[in-house]
Protein backbone atom coordinates (compact mmCIF):
# COMPACT_ATOMS: atom_id res chain seq x y z
CA UNK A 1 0.00 0.00 0.00
CA UNK A 2 3.01 2.33 0.21
CA UNK A 3 2.98 2.77 -3.57
CA UNK A 4 -0.59 4.14 -3.54
CA UNK A 5 -0.81 7.49 -5.31
CA UNK A 6 -2.20 10.28 -3.11
CA UNK A 7 -3.52 13.24 -5.09
CA UNK A 8 -4.34 16.48 -3.25
CA UNK A 9 -5.86 19.77 -4.38
CA UNK A 10 -4.53 23.25 -3.62
CA UNK A 11 -6.09 23.15 -0.13
CA UNK A 12 -4.73 19.70 0.74
CA UNK A 13 -8.01 17.78 0.29
CA UNK A 14 -7.63 14.31 -1.21
CA UNK A 15 -8.97 13.83 -4.73
CA UNK A 16 -10.34 10.59 -6.18
CA UNK A 17 -11.66 9.43 -9.55
CA UNK A 18 -15.07 10.95 -10.23
CA UNK A 19 -14.67 13.97 -7.92
CA UNK A 20 -15.81 17.44 -8.96
CA UNK A 21 -13.33 20.34 -8.79
CA UNK A 22 -13.20 24.06 -9.58
CA UNK A 23 -10.23 26.15 -10.77
CA UNK A 24 -8.96 28.74 -8.27
CA UNK A 25 -7.91 31.15 -11.06
CA UNK A 26 -8.61 31.72 -14.76
CA UNK A 27 -6.65 29.15 -16.79
CA UNK A 28 -5.94 29.69 -20.51
CA UNK A 29 -6.10 26.38 -22.41
CA UNK A 30 -3.08 25.87 -24.65
CA UNK A 31 -3.86 25.29 -28.32
CA UNK A 32 -7.32 26.88 -28.11
CA UNK A 33 -8.86 30.29 -27.61
CA UNK A 34 -10.77 28.99 -24.57
CA UNK A 35 -10.10 30.24 -21.03
CA UNK A 36 -11.32 28.05 -18.17
CA UNK A 37 -12.84 30.62 -15.81
CA UNK A 38 -12.32 30.63 -12.04
CA UNK A 39 -15.11 28.76 -10.27
CA UNK A 40 -16.19 26.70 -13.30
CA UNK A 41 -17.40 23.28 -12.14
CA UNK A 42 -15.29 20.49 -13.64
CA UNK A 43 -17.13 17.20 -13.16
CA UNK A 44 -15.89 13.62 -13.01
CA UNK A 45 -12.10 14.00 -12.99
CA UNK A 46 -9.78 11.05 -13.68
CA UNK A 47 -6.50 10.60 -11.84
CA UNK A 48 -3.30 10.05 -13.83
CA UNK A 49 0.01 8.35 -13.00
CA UNK A 50 1.30 11.77 -11.91
CA UNK A 51 0.07 13.08 -8.56
CA UNK A 52 0.18 16.67 -9.86
CA UNK A 53 -2.11 16.13 -12.89
CA UNK A 54 -5.75 15.13 -13.45
CA UNK A 55 -7.66 14.52 -16.67
CA UNK A 56 -11.12 15.94 -17.31
CA UNK A 57 -13.61 17.11 -19.88
CA UNK A 58 -15.14 20.57 -19.84
CA UNK A 59 -17.85 22.06 -22.01
CA UNK A 60 -15.69 23.09 -24.97
CA UNK A 61 -12.52 21.01 -24.45
CA UNK A 62 -12.23 17.21 -24.26
CA UNK A 63 -9.26 15.34 -22.78
CA UNK A 64 -8.00 18.33 -20.80
CA UNK A 65 -5.15 17.78 -18.30
CA UNK A 66 -5.06 20.17 -15.34
CA UNK A 67 -2.49 20.73 -12.58
CA UNK A 68 -3.85 20.02 -9.11
CA UNK A 69 -2.20 23.16 -7.68
CA UNK A 70 -4.83 25.24 -9.54
CA UNK A 71 -7.84 23.18 -8.39
CA UNK A 72 -9.98 22.89 -5.29
CA UNK A 73 -12.46 20.17 -4.48
CA UNK A 74 -16.07 21.20 -5.10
Amino acid sequence: MDDELIVKDSNGARLADGDNVTPIKDLPVKGTSVTLKRGTLVKNIRLTDNDELVECNVEKVRGLVLKTCFLKKA
